[in-house]
C-alpha cells in the first residue's frame, strides 16, 4: 500500500508511527516543499505533483499548516484519491468552493479530528443518549509555549494570525466534538481575544455560546493556562457527567463510572483504520468535507 503524506511535522509523525502498525509494509512518500528538506529514513522525498501522478497511492494524508489546506487539496484532487485531511479543514472559509469541487469530483473525504475516537467521549455519547440535558460546559486550557519544547512558540503558526493561527481555530477538536455529541447549534455567538502575557497576534482566548432547542453549550479555549484542563461536563436531569479527557475518565456526579487506559495518542491509529476500514472501504459518510465545513463556520463565521 502506498500512501502519500503533505506536512512532515508533528501530526505526521503520529500518523506515519500508525500506519506502521496498521501495516508493517506500508510504503510512505512526502511531498516535500523544497528539495533541500531533510531524509527521513523509510520515507521517499517527492518534490512536485509530475513525480506524484506516476505512482498509483490508496490515499493522501494532508498534514501541512492549515493556511495552505486549500491549495493542496486543490492540487491533489485529480489524482482521484481518497484525502484524509488533518483538522482543521481551512484556515478561512470559502463560501463552499472547495466542497462543491470536491463534490462535483466525488473525492472521498475524511477531517480528522480524534477525539472522537477518545474511548471517555465514546462512553458518553451512549451514555446521554436519550438523557434530558440542561446545560454543557466544555474547557480546553494548556500552556502554548510548552507544545513544542525548544521552539520560540511565538514563531510557530499557532501563535500567528496569518499562518491559521490562533486558539479558536487550533482547538477546533472542542467544537468538533460537541457538533459529534449534540448536533449542528441553531445559534452561535463568540469572543475572540488576545489579552494575556503570551503576547501573540493571534487569538489566545475563544469563548463560544452553542445554543440548542432545549439547552446551551459554553465552550471556552485558551493557550495560556499553566496546569492543563481539558474537560466536558453535561448537567442532566437527574445527575452531571463530568468527562476528564486528559485522564480518559468519567464521574457521574463524584464517582468514577468509566476509565480507560488509552490516551489521546493511540485514538490515532484508531482513526486511521476506521478511515481505510469505513470511509475508504464501505464509503461510510463520518466528517466527510460537508460536515467538516459546516464545523469550520461555527468556529469561524462573523469572527
Amino acid at each position: 500500500m502506498n500512501v502519500l503524506i503533505v506536512g512532515l511535522g508533528s501530526i505526521a509523525n503520529k500518523h506515519i508511527s500508525a500506519l506502521k502498525n496498521i501495516n508493517p509494509d506500508i510504503k510512505i512518500y512526502a511531498l516535500r516543499s523544497s528539495e533541500d528538506a531533510n531524509s527521513i529514513e523509510g520515507i521517499t522525498n517527492l518534490f512536485s505533483i509530475i513525480e506524484i501522478k506516476v505512482i498509483q497511492f490508496r490515499f493522501a494524508i494532508i498534514s501541512n499548516p492549515t493556511y495552505a489546506h486549500h491549495q493542496t487539496i486543490k492540487e491533489l484532487i485529480p489524482l482521484n484519491i481518497p484525502l484524509f485531511i488533518e483538522k482543521p479543514l481551512l484556515s478561512k472559509l470559502d463560501n463552499g468552493e472547495l466542497v462543491n469541487l470536491i463534490n462535483k469530483n466525488t473525492i472521498i473525504t475524511y477531517v480528522a479530528c480524534n477525539l472522537r475516537f477518545l474511548d471517555c467521549l465514546q462512553f458518553t455519547k451512549n451514555y446521554i443518549t436519550n438523557e434530558r440535558i440542561n446545560e454543557v460546559n466544555i474547557y480546553c486550557g494548556s500552556y502554548l509555549p510548552n507544545w513544542r519544547p525548544g521552539r520560540n512558540y511565538k514563531k510557530t503558526y499557532s501563535a500567528n494570525k496569518d499562518q491559521g493561527g490562533g486558539v479558536h481555530i487550533d482547538l477546533i477538536h472542542e467544537i468538533d466534538y460537541a457538533y459529534w455529541l449534540f448536533g449542528k447549534p441553531k445559534k452561535v455567538s463568540k469572543v475572540f481575544s488576545s489579552k494575556s502575557s503570551l503576547k501573540i497576534n493571534a487569538f489566545d482566548y475563544a469563548n463560544y455560546t452553542l445554543s440548542y432547542a432545549d439547552f446551551n453549550t459554553s465552550i471556552i479555549l485558551n493557550y495560556f493556562r499553566r496546569d492543563p484542563r481539558r474537560t466536558l461536563e453535561i448537567v442532566l436531569e437527574k445527575e452531571t457527567i463530568l468527562v476528564d479527557i486528559l485522564k480518559n475518565m468519567v464521574y457521574r456526579d463524584t464517582e468514577l463510572i468509566f476509565h480507560s487506559e488509552k490516551t489521546i495518542v493511540d485514538t490515532y491509529e484508531t482513526q486511521l483504520r476506521f478511515f481505510i476500514d469505513k470511509i475508504i472501504t464501505e464509503k461510510s459518510k463520518l466528517n466527510i468535507i460537508d460536515e467538516a465545513y459546516e464545523i469550520l463556520e461555527i468556529c469561524l463565521q462573523n469572527d
